[in-house]
Parts: C-alpha cells; structure tokens; sequence
C-alpha cells in the first residue's frame, strides 16, 4: 500500500527520479518543503541498470520508505525506437554541439509526457498536491518537452483531466538554470551528487564523451566541484 497523506503536515509531492543530476537536486529541493514520493521509470535505454542503482541509493539516501516509492517499466518505448538510449542500433551523439539546432537523436519521443501521465495518476489516488521534475529548458534548448511552453500546456491538461477535488501541479524549478547551477544548488542542499549517473552509453563506467557527460564534466568543473563517478 502507499500512504495516502504525509505525516508531518509538509504536504505530499512525487519527485521523478530517473537517477540523474537533476532529478536528484530536484528531490533535494522538494524535499525541503514536502514529504516526497519517489517515481522511477525505466523504458529500456541503455543504461536503465544503473539509472535504478543510482536511483535506489538517493532514495536510501533520503530515507524514503517503500511505501511512497513507485518503480515502473514502460518497455513499448524501447519497440517505439526513434532514439539513440532505446536503439542500440542508433550511434549516442558524442561531444560536440547540435550545432544545426536539429533534435538531438538522445531525445525520446514524447517520453516526458509518459512519465508524467504516471506521475499525476498516482498524484490522484495518494493525494499528492505537486510533482516534480527535473526539466531543463537551458541545457536542452532543441527537446520539446523541456519547454516552459510544454509545462504550461501539461499543466492545463492536468486541471481538466483529474477529479475536480484534486489540486495537482507540474513543478519544474530547474528550468532555467544551467548544469554548473544545478550542481552548485545541489551542494547548497546537500544533495548526494556522487550517487548520480548521467552516462547515455555505458553502465559501471561513465564514456566521458557522450553529450550528457559533457555536460556533467563541463558543469563540475565550472562549479568548482570534484565529480567522484568512475569515468574511461
């Protein structure tokens, strides 16, 4: 069973927690005003175990009981393809920019929505008031779904398609902060960042130069900050 309600009179908010940077900051910073509900959802990329790894020892970091923690698979996404994480057939763009402001091939076709279908559904039946998710408009330029419009749009949606009584909002307050401001705010809170994984290629090691990596390495260094994952 899942509680129905927080203990402590902080309201309840579910945190989607891929296991990456900036879901985890974004349960730090959740976590500083509600009791937090933890979703993952796997779907088949590549680095699906360790993400689940990563995720469980945040959610072990934060003390979150089985009770409020949600783990699902949706493996049609993997069948759907379209992305270099759920085709292996499809090469992980490297380290250099989307210079021609295409699509990245990392993107996962409309794969927020799907999450985020998941998450106001439980929001309805544990009575959660806010969810959370770490999009970032600023790093991500080129996904859709990482839009300030996109949210508007879902935000609308979730008003007219959930019970009446239900108060439920999408809540992306990383959204116009850089990588080396996420990882600064994820140190201002304490937020276990050595726990993370961010790799698009590989699981146990990180490549060090698929795009997401660039990111992370770019984001320590501007920061100031050691990353302690395992790199090639």
């Amino acid at each position: 069973m899942v509680e129905s309600n927080s203990s402590d009179n902080k309201g309840l908010a579910i945190v989607l927690l891929s296991g990456g940077i900036d879901s985890c900051v974004t349960t730090a910073i959740a976590n500083e005003t509600h009791t937090v509900a933890l979703l993952h959802v796997g779907y088949s990329q590549r680095t699906q175990s360790q993400e689940y790894k990563s995720f469980r020892a945040i959610a072990n970091y934060y003390d979150v009981p089985e009770t409020r923690i949600l783990t699902t698979k949706l493996d049609y996404l993997r069948k759907i393809g379209g992305s270099s994480l759920t085709d292996p057939n499809i090469p992980v763009d490297k380290d250099k920019e989307n210079r021609n402001k295409q699509i990245p091939m990392s993107y996962v076709p409309f794969r927020n929505t799907h999450l985020l279908s998941i998450a106001v559904s439980w929001a309805e039946v544990i009575k959660a008031d806010k969810v959370y998710i770490g999009a970032v408009q600023q790093d991500s330029p080129d996904y859709p779904d990482c839009r300030s419009e996109y949210y508007d749009a879902f935000n609308r949606l979730v008003e007219v398609g959930t019970k009446p009584t239900t108060n439920i909002k999408v809540i992306t307050p990383l959204l116009n902060m850089n990588k080396s401001e996420i990882v600064k705010k994820g140190i201002e809170l304490a937020a276990p960042l050595h726990l993370t994984w961010s790799c698009y290629e590989n699981n146990v090691i990180a490549c060090g130069k698929c795009q997401s990596c660039t990111l992370r390495l770019k984001a320590f260094a501007d920061a100031g900050i050691e990353d302690k994952i395992p790199y090639i």
